[in-house]
């Protein structure tokens, strides 16, 4: 039985994730982690370090904030404690030192999007990238998303980047007229990513490729966060596999 501690359980994600966890067979909550408290049949701790203190895990999961998450995982990793995180903010650089803290044989296991339609959409991409010239991402999520762009998008521009291995000759920011700027998107590795912020979506994503005479489509979309839980179960059974710092949920999917 893998015992699980779910960082942000009083959250819709974590949720989400307890739930998902109660009805695995093979895992069960120990724990959650949430300075806001929520009421659960199991103990809730304010912090990390209290958690580790208080209750058992082998696995800590981990969707709260940007500005949380890394000290999150600094404090479960040197201790042997794997960690599946899908809060996204965080730069690979990061990730990196986050994992070098990491007690042997643990697992920093980090994944921009856990659903597997996302990684078969930026599978998608990576394959149609050097047969395009131009290619851009639209991604759209909830308005309460504390990042932009998405990891998804992030990943997804620099996965493109490395596949085509040529820049874009498309216009960029030097076009944007003045009053405006930020037209053009953020360039992420040399794509344009554009970001939208609204009531009403889950987290949507559409890849555009261009070239003369004709555009490549590729779009996922979330409309309820169950879709990412058979990834994030995938992530919480495989850790216990593997060591130091992995990306992506494709690492796992076979």
């Amino acid at each position: 039985m893998i015992r699980v501690a779910v960082c942000g359980c009083a959250g819709r994600m974590g949720s989400t994730v307890v739930a998902a966890v109660d009805a695995a067979d093979d895992m069960e909550v120990a724990c959650g982690i949430d300075p806001a408290g929520a009421e659960y049949e199991f103990p809730v701790y304010e912090s990390v370090d209290q958690a580790l203190e208080g209750s058992t895990f082998d696995v800590m999961v981990d969707f709260t904030a940007p500005g949380a998450v890394a000290g999150n995982v600094a404090a479960a990793l040197p201790i042997g404690v794997d960690c599946v995180v899908g809060t996204t903010g965080l730069s690979v650089e990061v990730l990196e030192e986050l994992a070098e803290r990491a007690a042997p044989g643990t697992c920093l296991f980090y994944a921009p999007n856990f659903t597997t339609g996302a990684v078969l959409m930026m599978q998608f991409a990576k394959a149609a990238a050097p047969y395009f010239p131009e290619a851009e991402v639209f991604e759209y999520h909830h308005a309460n998303k504390l990042d932009a762009p998405s990891g998804t998008a992030v990943r997804t521009a620099q996965i493109i980047s490395e596949a085509r291995g040529f820049d874009s000759i498309a216009p960029g920011k030097e076009t944007e007229i003045e009053g405006c700027e930020g037209a053009r998107g953020a360039l992420v590795s040399g794509v344009p990513v554009h970001s939208a912020r609204s009531m009403g979506f889950v987290a949507n994503q559409e890849v555009v490729f261009g070239s003369l005479g004709q555009t490549l489509s590729i779009k996922h979309v979330s409309w309820d966060r169950e879709s990412y839980m058979p990834g994030v179960l995938l992530g919480i059974r495989s850790v216990k596999k593997l060591s130091g710092l992995v990306i992506g949920l494709e690492q796992v999917m076979g």
